[in-house]
């Protein structure tokens, strides 16, 4: 089973973005996509996420808004110079490094944006329960991130001990947050179909593609086909058992 995440996009003069890919359960080839993080508003500064799509194996980085801080706090400068010193790693593909800068900037500051990119990291180096024990972090300083928790159900599905009641746990949270988000309603639906969860999996690949998912309709077909399938064959089951049973034979009696 595959399932990937959101990555950062640069901090200091630039916030933090995030990265998403999914696949489902089912072995389906990955789709990526990126979206905004909105930042919690500290010290009275206006904190804008830059956002990222990324689709199918391509990438599109984001531009980013200028941080605006009435602080002059140098340990906040420096952490917010980590931040965007460890994106630019990133997107060299020099993932410890981006890892070392991260780590340094949570070290001086616990903010949501510096540990969310850090546990992308933790994640690009399949250090599952790290990037699960940050982005948990994360959404407690902001538990209003639908990135954050996006992310988190993948860690949950991806890690070697797979948690998918926590992954629906935390999709489900997301998708409340961002109901026409049409990427967190396909991923809902490719975990509820991956459990057996059948119609409510519809009801999410409906939506998605109702929000320009266009690769949902197959899946939709799919699981149309299987909840078609399992009725058919309860009213088979349901009508063997409404038979009388036979007279026993001579032999028997």
């Amino acid at each position: 089973m595959s399932f990937a995440l959101r990555t950062a996009a640069k901090g200091c003069t630039r916030n933090v973005g995030a990265v998403r890919a999914y696949s489902s359960l089912t072995q389906r080839s990955a789709t990526h996509a990126a979206r905004t993080n909105a930042n919690a508003s500290s010290t009275q500064a206006s904190k804008k996420h830059a956002a990222t799509r990324w689709a199918c194996a391509q990438r599109r980085w984001a531009t980013s808004t200028t941080e605006q801080s009435t602080t002059v706090d140098p340990g906040e400068v420096e952490a917010l110079q980590c931040l965007e010193e460890g994106t630019q790693k990133l997107e060299e593909g020099d993932v410890q490094a981006a890892k070392a800068l991260y780590q340094r900037s949570v070290d001086i500051k616990r903010t949501a944006s510096s540990l969310f990119n850090l546990g992308v990291t933790h994640y690009h180096l399949k250090e599952y329960d790290e990037a699960i024990a940050a982005w948990k972090e994360s959404i407690t300083l902001q538990p209003s991130s639908a990135d954050a928790h996006t992310n988190l159900a993948s860690a949950y599905i991806i890690s070697p001990v797979s948690r998918p009641d926590l992954a629906l746990h935390h999709l489900h949270v997301a998708a409340s947050l961002q109901p026409e988000d049409p990427e967190i309603a396909f991923n809902l639906a490719a975990v509820l179909e991956a459990c057996g969860q059948l119609e409510e999996a519809l009801v999410y690949y409906k939506r998605s593609k109702e929000y320009g998912v266009d690769r949902a309709a197959m899946h939709i077909r799919n699981v149309s086909a299987k909840i078609l399938g399992q009725k058919m064959k309860a009213a088979q089951e349901e009508q063997q058992q409404a038979q009388p049973q036979g007279e026993p034979s001579r032999s028997d009696a």
